[in-house]
């Protein structure tokens, strides 16, 4: 697969490195969170600091998953937002989120000051804009008063200070960026001193339900009054929020760039095809982020085009040299476009859950973090109701789809290619590596079976129904999953 730039993350590649042991043996805390990224770590900052006993359990390293892997941007300016929850949910709901947001926002700054985290972090104005055709001008005008009746610091502008053309755009003055994955790293080290435990390369493979309740990994267990399941999607549970949700996928480049030619903003488009922008460095100097426009995890067929259809994009709208990083990442999107956090039943007392965070998951996972906190020691935020976990999805918005990766045979995957194919019964997932040799997979999702697609971009399985994502040797890379796709026996008259 020949594409530009190394195949990494620019923030997960440059920022420190965390060596926490592996969960062992059986553990005894009062509150266990699942999963190492912002979410689960904004609970347990302040959980610690509140004198609960907190272990946070995850499944490969802190940071370096889909937190680690976003754009980073610190902002309450999430596209046109403001005026689609006042229309869809009411002004005091849109209020609430505005207030959720904010607080996420400015408890990440107290904390990048107060824990001294270096994460990279810029002021930057964030600027949500439209084409010159300015079909969206009335959107833009509405959203800018939508914003501005809850606090934020909203205003319109004729044009983003880009370098093409643009028909004006909604610009909230002071927000930030930076690297989320040292940001992470740092909290982390924060929770560490006020007390707490981290285990790292612990996958949690069962949740049973209890007083206390159980977490199993491969080579221990935590029993745990209060759990909370900080993960891409609920591992466990009731509601299925699988239904409830759809996974999306978005491809990243980082060009190199001449400092003078760096754009002064974060940027979004506020119509499709939605692009993503901000600037960062690292250790070579100035870089270019952009993001290419979301779709259905598992369901392209052809994710390295998305990648060239985004360099080619970049090219024709900016003065950048050559890629120097690229990368993909997943999120979940909900019907309403506001997470679900909190507990998901009555049913379940003790687990908490936090999920769909439509791609904003910097100030919104902070906020789910900071709810799921009070609500363990005690108290409640004034805005918790806009994100409630129990509220029902709308029927038909999430969409399953098929593996796009069949093949006739093993003979039509060609080395450092793969493909799905009927082998008897079964449907194996069928790689054949640069010197021709051939290994398999079951191709069923160990979470609901779903036949998974041949990511060759990146160089996993993925599944086109609930998002979970495998490695190339089916290791699990992303939930809801939690099992590895199962070792299959390649067909005897395909060897050598």
């Amino acid at each position: 697969m020949s594409l530009p730039g190394r195949q990494d993350c620019c923030w997960t590649a440059i920022a420190p490195e965390t060596s926490h042991a592996a969960l062992s043996g059986r553990q005894r805390v009062e509150v266990a969170i699942v999963g190492g990224g912002i979410a689960g770590l904004s609970a347990a900052l302040p959980l610690a600091q509140a004198g609960r006993s907190v272990a946070v359990i995850e499944a490969r390293r802190v940071g370096r998953q889909v937190t680690g892997r976003s754009t980073a941007k610190i902002t309450t300016q999430h596209g046109l937002i403001y005026d689609h929850l006042t229309k869809t949910l009411g002004r005091e709901d849109a209020a609430r989120y505005a207030d959720a947001n904010l607080a996420g926002m400015r408890v990440m700054l107290g904390w990048i000051a107060n824990y001294a985290i270096d994460c990279a972090l810029e002021r930057k104005a964030a600027y949500a804009y439209i084409g010159p055709e300015r079909e969206r001008l009335d959107d833009l005008n509405r959203e800018t008063e939508a914003a501005l009746g809850f606090g934020l610091p909203a205003d319109f502008v004729d044009r983003a200070p880009l370098p093409f053309a643009t028909g004006g755009a909604v610009r909230f003055t002071d927000q930030a960026q930076c690297n989320p994955a040292a940001y992470v790293v740092g909290l982390a080290a924060a929770f560490v001193a006020a007390g707490g435990a981290i285990y790292e390369n612990s996958r949690v493979v069962d949740v049973k339900r209890g007083s206390p309740w159980r977490l199993q990994t491969e080579a221990g267990e935590v029993e745990a009054d209060q759990v909370f399941l900080a993960t891409n999607l609920p591992i466990a549970g009731p509601g299925d929020y699988s239904q409830r949700t759809q996974p999306r996928y978005h491809t990243a480049l980082a060009f190199r760039i001449a400092a003078e030619q760096m754009p002064d903003g974060m940027f979004i488009a506020a119509e499709a095809p939605v692009h993503s922008i901000r600037t960062g460095h690292d250790a070579e100097g100035p870089l270019l982020i952009v993001l290419g426009p979301r779709f259905e995890t598992g369901q392209e067929g052809d994710v390295a085009g998305q990648f060239r259809l985004l360099e080619r994009w970049a090219r024709s709208r900016f003065e950048v040299g050559e890629v120097a990083w690229r990368w993909g990442n997943e999120d979940y999107d909900t019907a309403a476009r506001v997470p679900f956090v909190g507990e998901p039943s009555a049913e379940a007392k003790g687990l908490y859950v936090a999920t769909g965070f439509n791609a904003w998951g910097l100030t919104n996972g902070t906020a789910a973090g900071l709810l799921v906190a009070e609500r363990i020691i005690g108290h409640e935020t004034t805005w918790a109701g806009i994100y409630a976990a129990d509220r029902a999805g709308p029927d038909g918005f999430h969409k399953s789809g098929k593996t796009q990766s069949r093949v006739a045979s093993l003979d039509a995957i060609p080395p450092g290619g793969a493909g799905v194919v009927e082998q008897g019964k079964e449907t194996l997932a069928v790689r054949r590596d640069a010197e021709g040799r051939l290994h398999a997979l079951s191709a069923s999702c160990t979470h609901k079976g779903c036949t998974v697609t041949w990511n060759a971009a990146e160089q996993t399985w993925d599944c086109p129904c609930h998002g979970s994502i495998f490695a190339a040797d089916g290791a699990v890379l992303h939930g809801p999953a939690v099992k590895p796709l199962a070792p299959r026996e390649v067909p005897a008259a395909s060897h050598g």
